[in-house]
């Protein structure tokens, strides 16, 4: 039996593109796993295996023996404190390190301006960049041999190869001399140069594990919500404080002004105002009162309350929205995998290009120090990391800022599909309108209290939201009901007594036969025409009654459609009313198209006809009765509320439930987008100009050879300004 678990691990010691390739391979392989991810920037593997073939621990030690390492927490929170620890050493480290090799570093370049034409001149650079080298750079060759290894190369195996050919020519050169000046060459040395590149790769790390840490703002601005400690009502009814660990389902919890909401509940005692905004992106706080629902990570402004526990840890809405954007920021989108298959042959192409350009300058130039210098500059300059970190970085950010403002994005391919949608199909019901409609008119044609409870009963049992509606219209008794059938797109059908009831539209009265005459056909057309939804009550043959049925439109609707029209989208509504009751409300909101009379099924063959005719379709919906539409789009919508919130059913959740907000998710997939192609050109652009300078191609035009010291501080530098270029996205959306 299969037990397929989901599960975003830290990735520890990866320093490149490369390094995430290659983990992410290794963890491909292993039995009873079905798909893993590997995200750089993010630095952790997103695990789908099967739990009853291979554990995390497992997983870990193949991890290990590639030389890398899984950081496994069952406690969440331990987790992250246990990360950001690790975190913390390694800047800690990673700072010091840089800063005594700068040091060192411009003592070396200084001392060879002054000292250069004395003989011990190039001794006192060894002496002083061997720590430089080899106790500073540590890592780039402890990195290299743990790949050689496995035969396998990454970025580190460049520098390690560059820095180590530039220490070891410069020794040779400083101990033999006489091999070059015997014929007629000099024997210069190149000290400086190793410690210099070892000096802004470490810059450029460090740089650019700064700038990492940004892209990941949105994860730890959201674990920030959750208060560590709690005040719950004990049996004494005496306040007492406890661990947010402690706490669960039923605990009676008091909060207080200005305090973060623990878990998600509903509340018993009190009044105030909520910030919701950091779940659903809304800048108004919203009042609360009794029997009303609170979020865990909502913050409590005016009033106090006490509040039930209802779900806690795990179960909370703040935490699937954690786990969600985790998943989402791990997710690859479809360039990404063209990306991987260049970034896995990248580093032996650059070996191979060094090894060309020392074999072309000593054919044609007959000098192998020139032919050193361009292998080792080629080396040196060469960055997958900028192409490793263009995708990952930009849909982390992109992800990010949607969680930060309501709109929770399920994965990577999901904004890549939103940027070509041109046609938007919303559901009217709870997506246009507020989703909970009113009784405006009953007409009974046997005013019967019992058949008033029969229907009362009927619509108890209904999730439809009509029937909340008929429930809290009617005051009668209600009566036992033998037998209930929910038929998909039409209504209900009840036993009672014997005999059969109906709730429903009038395809389903003319299905059990029931005949509707001329006077009700006339009132429920009239109903019709003033925007009513209309429902018919039938049984033993006859139609006992008719209620007609308003739902608001939501506020922001009309604008909301308005905007995505003016922007050249093709928007249609789709209903399940009546044709005069559809164009009414089309009508009111400025809609050019729609569809009237819609079942489920019908509303996905309209996306498929739709996608016949070359549309990108995406359907806006409350995420369960349009499951069949949502499925068929090729980008789905769910609009969200409170705890009901549909994560799983859509690719893209509405938490608010503001239509606004989908425009301003499909233009955060549009700059998602415009900002990874950006990346990607500067990245391949910078590989494609940089390496040619780096191997000589000025140097017969104008005698210019790039010194490898600054091939090194312009690949620090084309990695760093490729998650700058992410991190602008903050500030454009």
């Amino acid at each position: 039996m299969t037990k397929i678990v989901k599960r975003t691990f830290p990735v520890l010691n990866m320093h490149c593109a490369g390094c995430a390739k290659r983990t992410e391979d290794i963890l491909g392989k292993q039995n009873g796993v079905i798909q893993a991810n590997v995200n750089f920037a993010a630095a952790n593997a997103l695990v789908e295996y099967d739990s009853n073939v291979v554990s995390p621990n497992e997983l870990r030690r193949a991890v290990q023996d590639g030389g890398y390492d899984l950081l496994i927490n069952d406690d969440a929170d331990e987790e992250a404190s246990e990360l950001e620890q690790i975190k913390t050493t390694e800047s800690q480290s990673l700072k010091t390190r840089l800063i005594a090799s700068a040091i060192l570093s411009v003592i070396i370049i200084v001392l060879n301006m002054m000292l250069k034409e004395r003989p011990y001149a190039n001794y006192i650079s060894w002496i002083l960049s061997t720590p430089v080298v080899f106790w500073f750079g540590r890592d780039f060759f402890i990195s290299a041999w743990k790949q050689a290894k496995h035969r396998t190369t990454n970025m580190d195996t460049l520098v390690a190869l560059s820095t180590g050919i530039a220490y070891i020519f410069s020794l040779f050169n400083t101990l033999y001399p006489s091999f070059w000046t015997t014929r007629g060459m000099t024997a210069d040395a190149y000290f400086e140069s190793a410690a210099g590149i070892i000096t802004f790769m470490l810059l450029g790390r460090w740089l650019e594990n700064s700038a990492k840490d940004r892209t990941s703002t949105a994860i730890k601005e959201l674990i920030g919500l959750q208060p560590k400690e709690v005040t719950v009502i004990n049996e004494n009814e005496k306040q007492q404080q406890i661990s947010i660990k402690q706490v669960v389902p039923n605990n009676i919890i008091m909060v207080k002004p200005g305090e973060k909401i623990p878990v998600d509940g509903v509340i018993t005692d009190g009044a105030s105002y909520v910030d919701e905004s950091m779940l659903t992106g809304e800048p108004q706080a919203v009042s609360k009162t009794i029997n009303d629902k609170v979020f865990a990570g909502t913050i409590n402004q005016k009033g106090s309350f006490k509040f039930k526990a209802e779900e806690v840890g795990a179960n909370t809405v703040l935490a699937h929205i954690i786990k969600l954007v985790q998943e989402a920021q791990g997710s690859k989108a479809n360039i990404q995998k063209l990306v991987d298959k260049v970034t896995a042959v990248f580093v032996p192409v650059v070996m191979s290009l060094a090894l060309l350009s020392l074999i072309i300058w000593i054919i044609a130039d007959d000098d192998s120090i020139h032919g050193i210098l361009a292998a080792v500059t080629v080396l040196v300059i060469a960055c997958p990391c900028a192409l490793g970190l263009a995708t990952p970085t930009a849909i982390m950010v992109g992800i990010g800022n949607g969680a930060s403002r309501g709109i929770l994005i399920k994965d990577a391919q999901s904004l890549e599909t939103a940027h070509k949608v041109d046609t938007v199909v919303m559901d009217k019901t709870g997506t246009i309108t507020e989703g909970k409609p009113t009784v405006s008119d009953a007409i009974w044609y046997d005013d019967d209290d019992k058949l008033k409870g029969i229907l009362l009963t009927i619509e108890q049992q209904s999730e439809h939201p009509l029937g909340e509606a008929v429930v809290n219209y009617l005051q009668c008794e209600p009566q036992h009901v033998e037998s209930f059938e929910s038929i998909t797109g039409k209504g209900v059908k009840a036993t009672v007594g014997g005999i059969d009831y109906l709730v429903g539209n009038k395809t389903l009265m003319e299905s059990a036969k029931i005949k509707l005459d001329k006077e009700t056909e006339e009132k429920a057309e009239t109903l019709s025409k003033h925007g009513d939804t209309v429902i018919f009550f039938g049984g033993n043959n006859k139609i006992i009654g008719l209620l007609g049925f308003k739902d608001q439109i939501k506020g922001s609707s009309k604008k909301a459609i308005h905007q995505l029209q003016d922007n050249g989208y093709n928007v249609v509504m789709l209903t399940g009313d009546s044709e005069s009751t559809a164009e009414i409300m089309a009508g009111e909101l400025g809609m050019h198209q729609y569809k009237a009379n819609m079942l489920p099924a019908d509303k996905a063959n309209y996306i498929k006809e739709l996608q016949s005719k070359g549309k990108t379709v995406a359907m806006i919906g409350d995420g369960i009765n349009d499951s069949a539409a949502l499925a068929q789009a090729d980008l789905s919508i769910a609009m969200g509320k409170g705890s009901d919130i549909a994560i799983n059913v859509a690719m893209m959740t509405i938490i608010s439930s503001d239509l606004m907000k989908v425009t301003e998710a499909i233009n955060l997939s549009k700059l998602t987008i415009k900002t990874i192609h950006e990346n990607l050109f500067w990245a391949f652009i910078y590989n494609i100009i940089a390496i040619p300078i780096a191997a000589g191609i000025l140097y017969p035009v104008n005698g210019f050879m790039l010194n490898p010291m600054i091939a090194g501080a312009a690949m620090a530098l084309s990695s760093v300004s490729v998650v700058m270029n992410s991190l602008r996205m903050r500030m454009q959306h």
